[in-house]
């Protein structure tokens, strides 16, 4: 009962594997993705208090990981509704697509229980060779040629980030002579008042995760994976591995003595810094609407990180809270762009001109995902960013609040740029946007969320508090 998520998902990959081996089954392998989303939440949330452990300690099942693996599942069938024909994917190859994605995801649910360092690397790289194979899988038919250049960039970064987080856990077991977090948090803890080659082994080990969240300097794959990948590719990247990502980084900054840890902190308040200002300068002159994602989404690191170098509970539920709510938020953008791009091309901001005339409802979403992402109250996006900031401030990071505020009123400009051409210019001979029962359920779904997060964030700030006593 313990594995039945990860039993449940083997089983979804096998079906779609067979389904694969078939002529033009994308129908089917998209409607068998759905119900293994489906599945595998319902499982979530009727195991969510189960706790034990397997492989001989390896693999831990908590209310934490329980708790991510339900983040995880949910935003797959997200995203899986975005985009219901699955456009900018070519069609022998759209069972495989939907095999990598839940392969992919497997991968992440796993990471989710690693209590021990090498399940949790090879967690990881199977949810990242899977994300890998997605990117090239873009139908060049639409005149994009720049799915190959985006994959290869992806996989050189993704094996610079690994061989650095490989060399960080070789000196974490070194130190320590084993693999084991359980182990290896108490004995860390002793050495990092004397030994600098801790503080240096949880750096490393952080790359890995910086890399997956595109915190600066392991940022430079974004906009090209962004513009390169098809729109379901890069909203399924821009969104679920990064949940995966800080569920993760928070075990790791856990290793550190807070007591000791004011190096940490300072790299950390560094690369937070460094990933607000040089994401959201160079989102001011995007026109893609994905690139400029690309880099609002490496600023958004920069905040999650606010919420990380607190190192204590708080902070770190903060911090969840946020990436949850990112997720959501840039779901509802990726909604938009999915169903405006009419084979599947990119879309720049002039292909939104007059979308409220267009499309009233995907303008009221796109109207709803890039006022949440600017932190306008009453969404979600606000409340977020107030509690990370006034947690930092309360940390004593007066300076750090003062250029995160700063950078919450440079990315105004760019977000309300994309709502003032869809709300005031005029369509010309753009055609209207026809849009499908289960997209405007998704839309409704994802934009009452995003308001009641950002009205009422006190059940999704207590679960994740919850969720953060039982690794603390």
């Amino acid at each position: 009962m313990l594995f039945l998520p990860e039993l449940f998902l083997l089983g979804g990959c096998l079906i779609l594997f067979f389904i694969t081996l078939g002529e033009d089954k994308g129908t089917v392998a998209k409607n068998m993705t759905i119900a293994i989303g489906l599945g595998l939440s319902i499982l979530c949330v009727a195991g969510i208090n189960n706790s034990g452990t397997l492989f001989y300690g390896a693999y831990e099942v908590n209310f934490y990981s329980q708790f991510f693996k339900l983040i995880i599942a949910l935003g797959m069938t997200f995203v899986v509704f975005l985009s219901p024909d699955l456009k900018g994917v070519n069609n022998k190859v759209k069972a495989e697509y939907y095999l990598f994605m839940v392969l992919s995801v497997l991968g992440l649910v796993m990471l989710m229980s690693s209590a021990e360092l090498l399940t949790l690397f090879i967690s990881l790289e199977l949810s990242s060779f899977a994300l890998y194979l997605m990117v090239p899988m873009r139908d060049d038919s639409t005149g994009e040629r720049r799915q190959m250049e985006a994959a290869i960039k992806y996989v050189m970064f993704g094996v610079i980030s690994t061989g650095a987080m490989l060399f960080g856990m070789s000196y974490l077991f070194g130190l320590t002579g084993t693999t084991y977090f359980v182990e290896l948090v108490p004995k860390v803890h002793g050495m990092f008042a004397t030994n600098n080659v801790a503080l240096l082994a949880v750096l490393l080990v952080l790359v890995g995760f910086f890399y997956k969240l595109a915190i600066f300097p392991f940022h430079f794959w974004v906009p090209d994976v962004y513009e390169g990948a098809s729109n379901a590719t890069t909203a399924f990247i821009a969104t679920v591995p990064k949940i995966g990502a800080v569920a993760i980084m928070i075990r790791i900054v856990t290793l550190a003595n807070p007591e000791y840890s004011s190096w940490l902190v300072g790299i950390l308040m560094i690369a937070a810094v460094a990933s607000m200002f040089y994401g959201n300068l160079s989102a001011l002159v995007q026109t893609d609407i994905k690139r400029m994602l690309g880099f609002s989404g490496i600023a958004h690191a920069g905040f999650v990180l606010l919420g990380l170098l607190t190192m204590d509970e708080l902070g770190y539920s903060r911090a969840t809270f946020y990436i949850i709510g990112y997720l959501l938020m840039n779901l509802a953008c990726f909604l938009v762009i999915c169903n405006v791009s009419v084979k599947g091309e990119n879309v720049s901001r002039d292909d939104l001109m007059g979308l409220y005339k267009r499309s009233p409802f995907l303008a009221l979403v796109l109207l709803v995902g890039m006022f949440a992402l600017a932190g306008i109250p009453p969404f979600v996006g606000f409340i977020g960013k107030f509690m990370l900031l006034t947690g930092a401030l309360q940390a004593g990071h007066l300076t750090l609040v003062v250029l995160a505020a700063l950078n919450t009123a440079i990315a105004i400009f760019y977000y309300l740029s994309v709502v003032r051409v869809a709300f005031t210019a005029d369509p010309g001979d753009l055609a209207d946007v026809e849009v499908g029962f289960s997209t405007r359920a998704v839309g409704v779904i994802l934009m009452v969320v995003i308001v009641y997060m950002g009205v009422a964030p006190n059940f999704i700030l207590d679960v994740a508090s919850q969720a953060m006593k039982v690794i603390m």
